[in-house]
């Protein structure tokens, strides 16, 4: 599953407009719980975390702290456990 920044948090927000990733709280093959933070983001001067959608195991990190993404864009790709 890919891990983006929810729709919600963009609203109002321009479509050229990229958002930052702070800070990861997980490091990839760790895992996670439903509604566990696993980044700080901060799109137009606003922080806030993006949380596990289930619970499952961070299998990848794509945008790195310090770089930012594009709406819809996936920072990170989580496997489900059972």
């Amino acid at each position: 599953m890919n891990i983006t920044l929810p729709d919600a948090a963009w609203e109002g927000v321009e479509a050229s407009v990229e958002a930052l990733v702070d800070r990861w709280l997980v490091q990839e093959g760790d895992t996670v719980r439903q509604g566990q933070p696993l980044a700080t983001v901060v799109l137009v001067k606003a922080s806030q975390d993006i949380e596990a959608p289930m619970n499952g195991r961070v299998t990848h990190i794509l945008v790195t702290a310090g770089h930012t993404f594009h709406r819809g864009q996936p920072i990170a790709t989580l496997e489900r456990l059972p």
